[in-house]
């Protein structure tokens, strides 16, 4: 399946929640990012490839300070491609990581969204791009002098301790961001696809009258 068939079911079948469920069946319980980290837009869905993006704050020490404003910020914006998502975290919620001029770059090269365990600014711009945004909210202090981008298509780790590899699959909508590693991905969305058919048989024996714990019994599911 390609990835824009893959993204196009995802969109059309599954969401956040069975595809948690399904990878805690896996042993895969550390998958969502931090629940603080919503979409700017309510009802926003986004689905793409992650461009993983590491900050530092500036005086931290881990940044190189002899790199220009920004650090690789315009590296890893520019590298962009289509489908992918740019994930970033690392740095203090003090500055704002994604902004209005970024978006339009980003819809220029055809990337699909931006996650971000850091804050926006720019929002009007940026809801009116309808570029789907992800973030802590919006504050417009920005990043110069505060933060600097030290690395990008590298793994990454959220400060709940959910790890992003480059190219891993994301999906999020208004239950959270959900990361599927690319070494699970096709069992994983088979299960969820399968789990969201279990759960419409489970919705019909309920609506039809049948009490929920002779349901789970039955199915397991619920």
């Amino acid at each position: 399946m390609t990835d824009s068939n893959l993204f196009a079911t995802i969109r059309e079948t599954l969401f956040t929640a069975v595809i948690g469920d399904v990878m805690d069946a896996a042993g895969l319980t550390r998958q969502f990012l931090p629940p603080a980290i919503a979409a700017i837009k309510p009802g926003t869905m986004i689905v793409g490839r992650a461009m993983p993006v590491q900050v530092a704050d500036i005086g931290s020490g881990r940044e190189n300070p002899d790199a220009p404003p920004y650090g690789l910020l315009f590296r890893a914006l520019d590298g962009l491609k289509s489908g992918e998502i740019y994930m970033a975290t690392g740095g203090s919620p003090d500055y704002a990581l994604w902004g209005g001029l970024m978006s339009v770059r980003a819809l220029h090269l055809k990337a699909v969204g931006a996650v971000l365990e850091g804050h926006h600014r720019d929002t009007p711009e940026i809801m009116s791009l309808d570029f789907p945004v992800f973030s802590l909210g919006g504050y417009a202090q920005d990043q110069k002098d505060r933060g600097s981008i030290i690395d990008f298509r590298c793994p990454i780790t959220f400060s709940n301790g959910t790890r992003v590899e480059p190219g891993d699959l994301v999906v999020g909508d208004i239950d959270g961001v959900v990361v599927i590693p690319q070494v699970a991905e096709a069992d994983v969305i088979r299960g969820a696809i399968a789990k969201v058919e279990g759960e419409d048989m489970v919705r019909r024996m309920i609506e039809a009258g049948e009490p929920t714990e002779d349901v789970f019994i039955k199915t397991g599911i619920m």
